[in-house]
């Protein structure tokens, strides 16, 4: 079985990578784009067949065919203050339909992200099996990823398995290089192991206290079980939400930190910018049973358990790699 992963030296790319060759998956091909940047530190204990640049990618697409069984699209710009809308519709979008349509061409399964994004801030729900053309996204990337998910509902012509992923909150090993886009959780143990404190953002809307604003925060091996249902059940196909289902304050998220790292907790709170204050979602939760109406009956890690293993087995570790 031979599987292409694009974003693969990626925070969740590579986790994915990590659980493909635990379960005896090595012909790997890794498309991502490095540069100069520390993510090839990712791609060091993982087994793989070759490395492709990410601009180089498309043009060699066709000599591929018919050697690939299943293509996992984890690459993208998944910074939501992206402000150049052209780079996001040609990497999030057109790179996207490329693959897709190589995938029905080749009657092969397709997996890939899209994002809870695509919901805005919440006012139509986050529900999978609602009509995806209400939602409006909040920013420029959100709304790349909706234009795809809108796209792929109207094609006749689909891959023989195509799976799309609204992931929520994700958080975990390997997501060390992603600069401002990483975690809280990844932030908090920085300020934290530095000042001894983390500051948390005020709230701005009088139905949340500060730091109660609540998101579906998901550990990523579970994003990388769901992944792995997936391709060793390919009939399924669909859209699906990706988190836990159940949402937790970022002060529990916060307070989880500081007890897995044995410090006292020391939470200030903290003016937000006045750029995010009219784009900010105060509640995310994914409504689940989509996922769990296709067999999946995996049960996703609570924060406090996903915390503590993310804290205390990699940050707490030099930062090692899953």
């Amino acid at each position: 079985m031979s599987i292409i992963v694009t974003g693969g030296a990626g925070f969740i790319g590579s986790c994915i990578i990590r659980t493909l060759n635990d379960a005896g998956y090595k012909d790997i091909i890794v498309v991502d784009h490095i540069g100069s940047t520390e993510k090839w530190r990712n791609l060091v204990n993982k087994s793989y067949t070759e490395y492709i640049n990410r601009d180089e990618f498309l043009p060699r697409l066709p000599e591929f065919a018919g050697k690939i069984t299943c293509i996992i699209h984890m690459g993208a710009c998944s910074s939501t203050t992206e402000r150049n809308f052209d780079f996001l519709y040609r990497n999030n979008f057109e790179f996207t339909k490329a693959l897709w349509k190589f995938c029905a061409k080749e009657h092969i399964s397709f997996i890939y992200a899209s994002s809870a994004a695509t919901y805005g801030g919440g006012e139509c729900g986050f529900d999978d099996e609602a009509d995806i053309t209400a939602l409006r996204p909040l920013n420029g990337y959100g709304y790349s990823k909706q234009l795809l998910d809108l796209w792929a509902q109207k094609q006749t012509e689909k891959p023989a398995q195509h799976c799309g992923f609204k992931f929520f909150n994700v958080y975990g090993p390997n997501e060390y290089f992603k600069g401002s886009m990483a975690s809280v959780i990844f932030h908090s143990f920085n300020k934290i192991r530095e000042t001894g404190e983390m500051g948390l953002f005020k709230s701005y809307r009088s139905d949340f206290a500060d730091g109660q604003q609540l998101r579906d925060f998901v550990y990523v091996k579970d994003i990388c079980k769901v992944i792995m249902y997936m391709i060793n059940h390919p009939k399924i196909s669909g859209l699906f939400n990706l988190g836990t289902g159940t949402a937790r304050s970022f002060y529990d998220l916060c307070k989880n930190t500081f007890a897995a790292m044995g410090i006292k907790e020391n939470i200030t709170y903290v003016e937000m910018p006045e750029s995010l204050r009219t784009k900010y979602q105060y509640y995310t939760q994914a409504k689940m049973d989509k996922l769990r109406s296709v067999g999946y009956t995996e049960p996703f890690y609570s924060l406090e358990a996903g915390v503590k293993d993310y804290v205390q087995n990699y940050l707490m570790k030099d930062f090692a790699i899953y």
